[in-house]
Order: C-alpha cells, then structure tokens, then sequence
C-alpha cells in the first residue's frame, strides 16, 4: 500500500488531489451523519444556534475553511508539507459549502426539501470530477490527441492537435444548449459522454429543443426524455434518499418527483 502510495501518488505529485479528494468525500458523510442525527432528534448533537438566536450554518465555517486552504496554496509555493494541508483545507471547505448550495442559491433553508437535492447532486458531481482528474483524466489536456499528431510538424501538426480539440468543444457546447449540463461537466473529463449527448435528443426544457425542434420531434424528446427519467431518475431518488435522507416540505408527494427531481443526465 505504502509503495502504491509513493509511487502513484507522491511521485507522480497527485498526492494533494488524493487528500483533497478524501477529506471532501469523508467531511460530506459526516456532514450527513451528523445533520440526519439532529433531524432525527438522536445522538448528542443539537441544532444550534448563536446567543444571539442565529443559527449558522455549516457553510458558513466551510466557506472559512476554504478560503484559508487557496490562501495556504498560493501564498506557500509548495514548500514543505503545505501543499497537502491546503489540499485537505479546500476538500473540507468545499464539501461543507457545497453540502449547503441549494441554501446559497435560493436563500431559503431548503435543506430538507426537494430543492435541496441539488446539493447532493453537486457533490456528487464534483466527486467524479476529482475522481477522474485523480486517475488521470484532465480536461484542459491535450488527453484526446494521438501521439502520431504529437509527432507531427508544421501545419499538419496545429489541424491534428486543434481538430479534436474543436470536436470536444463543440460537443461539450451542444451538451449544454440540449440541457445536459451532467453530461457536459463529465464530458469535459471523458470526450465519449461529451459526444453521446449531443447526439441524444435533447431535453424539451433546453434552448436546443425550443429553436430546433418541430412540434412532433419536441413530443418525442418529451416522451423519449421521460421514459429516462422513470427508468434512471427513481434509482438516483433513492440513492439520494439513502446517502442525504429522504426530503420533506411542500411538494414532496408530487407523482413527478422523481422526474422533475432527479434528472437522468
């Protein structure tokens, strides 16, 4: 493990995207544990608040946290151990920011409610981010050129190394017009995902369906999209609702909840 260690992850100086990754994943799961506790009224933990009866929420210090760590990494120039402390400083920060986005985003404690599963699905988000750019995938690499365009010269070379480049731009690009912003964030990493959907119809919501679509195809995208969502949106509702805990307020017995809620991509 330790020979692992050194050499995939010291040497290869991935070692503070490592702990980043692993202080993010872990503070969000006790982040949950601890919030499914005080929702639950179990275990020591209280819903406090300040004497002054404001009840601050764990974005707040999360937010402190992480700006501290960029602070660490900009203003250390790698010396030392620092690079590693601001590494595990910026995954706590940003997992207790991000476990609270939808509270940032509508300015409301929507914690519990079905708006506040768009936390959940940003941490999730940005756990395969960090995951892939961990095994290697970088989005702002040249990961999808092929060494023989790398050997070429002149101008050969520029239209071999722009070219697909171009394409995964374009691609990721459509992804967003279709309304695919998942599959546009992860295609970034993986050019594949980038390129199936924006061949996949798109969402009847998106800017893309609205502009392209004739009043048939649009049906069809509708349909398509909402067979997808039944099949793909229940399993992700039930993840959620085993890793985050099961939403409760107005609009939590909505027939469409799992498809207005959790989309497939």
């Amino acid at each position: 493990m330790l020979d692992w260690i050194r050499r995939e992850l010291i040497d290869d100086g991935r070692l503070p995207l490592f702990l980043a990754l692993l202080a993010f994943v872990l503070t969000f799961l006790a982040t949950r544990v601890v919030t499914r506790l005080i929702r639950s009224g179990r275990g020591p933990f209280r819903d406090n608040v300040t004497a002054s009866g404001i009840h601050v929420h764990h974005a707040v210090p999360g937010l402190l946290i992480l700006i501290t760590g960029a602070f660490t990494a900009v203003g250390t120039q790698g010396t030392a151990v620092w690079p590693e402390v601001a590494a595990v400083l910026v995954g706590v920060g940003t997992s207790l920011v991000l476990d609270e986005f939808a509270l940032i985003l509508r300015l409301d404690d929507v914690y519990w409610n079905q708006e506040g599963r768009i936390s959940l699905e940003l941490v999730a988000l940005a756990t395969a981010c960090l995951g892939l750019a961990l095994v290697g995938f970088n989005p702002v690499a040249a990961s999808g050129v092929s060494d023989d365009a790398l050997s070429l010269t002149g101008v050969t070379r520029v239209v071999a190394i722009v070219f697909p480049l171009v394409i995964h731009a374009t691609a990721i690009i459509v992804d967003v017009a279709k309304g695919k912003y998942r599959l546009a964030l992860l295609g970034a990493f993986i050019p594949l995902l980038a390129a199936i959907g924006a061949i996949l119809p798109a969402r009847p919501e998106s800017t893309w369906a609205g502009r392209r679509y004739s009043t048939a195809k649009l049906e069809r995208a509708r349909t398509w999209h909402a067979r997808l969502d039944r099949l793909i949106g229940s399993r992700m509702q039930w993840l959620y609702d085993l890793i985050g805990g099961a939403p409760s307020g107005p609009g939590d017995d909505d027939p469409q909840r799992a498809a207005a809620g959790d989309r497939a991509y």
